[in-house]
């Protein structure tokens, strides 16, 4: 059975279309994808992310275990600041890709997807054990509410006194909105400027009606899953799952840069990654372009003359590019004059550099 967010009733009432995601109920539209998709990019949207897992790590040593857990250098980051990194497996296969925040000299959180947070948490649990640490999942306290698109900082600076032009990109502080307490985080997964705001259970509903309210006259609109894979996928940015997994190294993936290898001390992986990082790996990830209007999906054949070179990871109609785009891995030589096969029909795909989208800043 799907467990629900604090928002589901808030969802029913405004009519979301819900679907099992990852165990959980989550909107997946309210009305229009279009409609939410450019109201992102033209205005704000208003997303229900409480089904993601926060994973606390504190102690003396704390940052020195994240260091072994993790690939990247946790240890150097500032309290009020956070990176993406990842967790790997030994063979150096993504276990998840994760947002680390340093909340104090000996506090971190973990942000994990959804799919995957218990493992996530029990995988750090047995790695800091050698360490003056303790790892806890709070992901049941945990609502998480974003606010994304241009128009972001206007709505939330309405119901906080919190210095949101002064938070930078991947930073975060704790602040009061509406009278709630929360973490007011400069963090997203739609390619906009935006926030994520970890509350209380008890402070989902009232805070999302206080947002709702006051995004109003600014054109925010509530947004489902569909347009926020749609808008991560326009921005070239990873889906655990379909771009990300097990069997595929950061580098495979083209984040090579998350692997820290300057950092003091071994992690776990590291063997493994320093084996493969000087060399082309077999596949890498592109951008596609259809020519036409038939739409690639993920695990479609990408083909070359009609053979075999790659498969599509994640496929769907680009709102701003006004055409169907797709993210796919291809062998390292396959060049230009590709094709997706859609059904049989083998459809001419322009090679493009990701992401395809950016935003003006």
């Amino acid at each position: 059975m799907s467990r629900s967010t604090p928002l589901r009733d808030v969802h029913e009432s405004l009519g979301a279309t819900l679907t099992d995601f990852a165990g959980w109920l989550m909107p997946l539209r309210y009305g229009s994808e279009s409609a939410e998709h450019n109201a992102v990019r033209t205005a704000a949207g208003l997303f229900d992310l409480s089904h993601m897992g926060e994973i606390f790590v504190t102690g003396p040593q704390a940052g020195q275990a994240l260091d072994y857990a993790l690939v990247g250098h946790l240890s150097a980051l500032v309290p009020g600041r956070a990176r993406y990194t990842m967790i790997v497996n030994e063979r150096g296969g993504v276990l998840d890709d994760l947002i680390v925040y340093r909340l104090g000299d000996e506090e971190f959180m973990v942000v994990a997807n959804a799919s995957n947070y218990e493992k996530v948490a029990a995988e750090l649990a047995d790695r800091a054990k050698p360490y003056d640490a303790a790892v806890e999942d709070r992901s049941d306290r945990y609502a998480l509410i974003a606010v994304q698109g241009p128009r972001a900082q206007e709505i939330l600076a309405t119901l906080t006194d919190a210095d949101l032009p002064g938070l930078k990109y991947y930073a975060g502080l704790p602040g009061v909105v509406d009278g709630r307490q929360a973490l007011i985080a400069r963090t997203g997964y739609t390619g906009e400027d935006g926030f994520e705001l970890f509350v209380a259970n008890e402070d989902a509903v009232p805070l999302w009606h206080a947002l709702t309210r006051a995004g109003e006259p600014y054109g925010l609109r509530p947004a489902g899953l569909s347009s926020r894979d749609t808008l991560r996928l326009e921005a070239g940015m990873p889906l655990y799952g379909n771009e990300l997994g097990p069997d595929l190294t950061p580098f495979d993936a083209g984040l090579g840069r998350v692997v820290k290898f300057d950092k003091p001390g071994d992690f776990v992986g590291r063997s493994a990654l320093e084996a493969v990082k000087d060399t082309p790996p077999r596949r890498r990830l592109v951008g596609l372009v259809a020519r036409g209007r038939r739409v690639p999906r993920h695990g479609y054949p990408v083909t070359k003359d009609g053979a075999v070179v790659g498969e599509v990871t994640s496929g769907a109609p680009s709102q701003t590019l006004g055409k169907p785009i797709a993210m796919a891995y291809v062998d390292t030589g396959a060049g230009e004059g590709l094709a997706v096969d859609i059904r049989g029909s083998h459809e001419a795909m322009d090679l493009v550099e990701l992401p395809f989208y950016r935003r003006n800043k």
